[in-house]
């Protein structure tokens, strides 16, 4: 009685550098995200401030009451 179980082939399976292209890949990600996150913080998307507010700090004291003039 024979098995067909008995040979035995070895299968080798190469990855074909698969995962060096997700690195590189990741990589790319996080550089775009970190320029991203200094455009819009720190750069030129910060959109800057502009500070049109007008103080008139003058201050306008009630007019001062004549004093009564004393009778004679």
């Amino acid at each position: 009685m024979t098995h067909e179980h008995d040979t035995h082939e070895t299968v080798v399976v190469d990855s074909g550098g698969g995962s060096s292209n997700g690195l590189i890949l990741g990589i790319i990600a996080v550089v775009i995200l970190l320029v991203a996150v200094w455009y819009f913080a720190l750069g030129p998307g910060t959109g800057g401030t502009t500070n049109n507010t007008t103080n008139n700090n003058t201050v306008n004291p009630p007019a001062a009451s004549a004093a009564p003039a004393a009778s004679q």
